[in-house]
């Protein structure tokens, strides 16, 4: 199982053009963030740990500009190694103010299987270029990782119930559009703990892993931060579920945090 690549999708598919979202300022993390998952997979009723996956948010210098790196690091526990190792990082360097993306990385290790992944992006022209080859994108154009942290910044207060907010993304040489349905709001016990969180519905696309539709849910703090603290999709054999386990450095107290389990 690919952990850290099956995470991104899970939470990528956010965002921007409807509701203004796209080139807004950052409201929701600050430089030093740092959150931490476990993903759980499930195929006899029972959710077994099978990795983690370690988000963290760095604000520096890129050719001259202010930026955010957002990396993402994906890992097998290592009592399962033996059967499948994973060692994934992903990297998305990108514009502080607008918060599109200069550059994306992807390194993967999962077992046998090594590959790396390059993507300049020039916003201006709308293009994205990996490998030597130069591919249109659209205005407003994310990678993964820089869609999960645009799409922390959305006033979801403006939305109404199953109302849909699209994006654009690019990877593995193609635009992807998509969206995710506003559901509301509700309470949720996590591994971490209960809280009064945001409940949304992403499109998936039908592949070797997932089901496709709107099957899959996500819950996201209902406070400023927006953090994903759980994750939760059938795919073609079993479940996975993504639990938020810890953080560091939030930029605004986690309001919506009713108890810690104990």
């Amino acid at each position: 199982m690919i952990f850290i690549q099956l995470f991104l999708i899970l939470i990528s598919f956010f965002t921007p053009a409807d509701n203004n979202i796209c080139k807004q300022p950052n409201t929701s993390y600050k430089d030093g963030e740092k959150i931490k998952y476990n993903i759980y997979y499930n195929v006899i009723g029972i959710y077994v740990g099978a990795g983690k996956a370690e988000f963290t948010t760095q604000l520096g210098s890129f050719e001259g500009k202010d930026v955010y790196t957002f990396t993402a690091i994906g890992k097998s526990n290592k009592r399962y190694d033996w059967i499948f190792k994973v060692r994934d990082v992903y990297e998305s360097i990108v514009d502080s103010k607008t918060l599109l993306p200069y550059q994306f990385t992807r390194n993967i290790n999962e077992g046998s299987f090594h590959q790396t992944d390059f993507i300049s992006f020039n916003q201006k022209a709308r293009s994205a270029t990996t490998l030597g080859v130069t591919y249109p994108t659209s205005d407003c154009t994310y990678d993964v990782i820089s869609a999960i942290y645009a799409a922390r910044n959305i006033h979801y207060e403006n939305l109404q119930i199953n109302e849909k907010v699209y994006l654009n993304f690019f990877l593995d040489k193609e635009l992807y559009p998509s969206y995710f349905k506003y559901l509301g709001k509700e309470q949720i016990t996590t591994q971490y703990g209960t809280f009064n969180a945001i409940k949304l519905a992403p499109l998936l696309v039908k592949g070797s892993m997932f089901k496709g539709g709107e099957q899959m849910t996500i819950w996201v703090t209902d406070d400023s931060n927006h953090i994903p603290v759980r994750i939760q999709t059938p795919i073609i054999v079993g479940n996975i579920k993504v639990d938020m386990v810890g953080y560091e450095n939030l930029r605004h107290p986690l309001n919506s945090l009713i108890e810690l389990v104990q």
